[in-house]
């Protein structure tokens, strides 16, 4: 398996859906260097997971981008879109009970485009409050 491309568009985002699953997208993200990203099924839900550990050290985040992701994270949680356990990083990012397959996707491809720097995606994805 290839690393993910980045930015990744959002159907190429895996679904670890299951332990072996889980385990197999992480061990592979690890192997590569690279920020780990999955969706997983939770029922009818889906939740979005992204570890920056996976990258290793030379991976960093700068604290814009952080607080970028705990500000649309947080919009996410009181829109009630997510529920309110979800994880704000800076180095583990989670978020329970996303209504469909494909916003999990959407989310999980703009949650990878900003751990890279780039906040376009996840500002289209979570538009900011004015």
């Amino acid at each position: 398996m290839q690393p993910l491309p980045v930015p990744c568009p959002a159907h190429l985002i895996p679904d670890a859906s299951g332990t072996a699953a889980f385990h197999q997208a992480y061990r592979q993200a690890m192997a590569h260097g690279a920020v780990f990203i999955a969706i997983e099924s939770d029922g009818p839900r889906w939740t979005v997971k992204a570890d920056t550990l996976t990258a290793g050290s030379g991976h960093s985040v700068d604290d814009t981008v952080n607080d970028a992701m705990r500000a649309a994270i947080t919009r996410l949680v009181h829109n009630r879109e997510v529920d309110a356990d979800a994880y704000t990083g800076p180095i583990y990012f989670m978020m329970h009970s996303v209504t469909s397959q494909e916003r999990a996707r959407e989310l999980a491809a703009a949650l990878h485009a900003a751990l890279h720097g780039d906040l376009a995606p996840l500002n289209r994805a979570v538009p900011p409050t004015s």
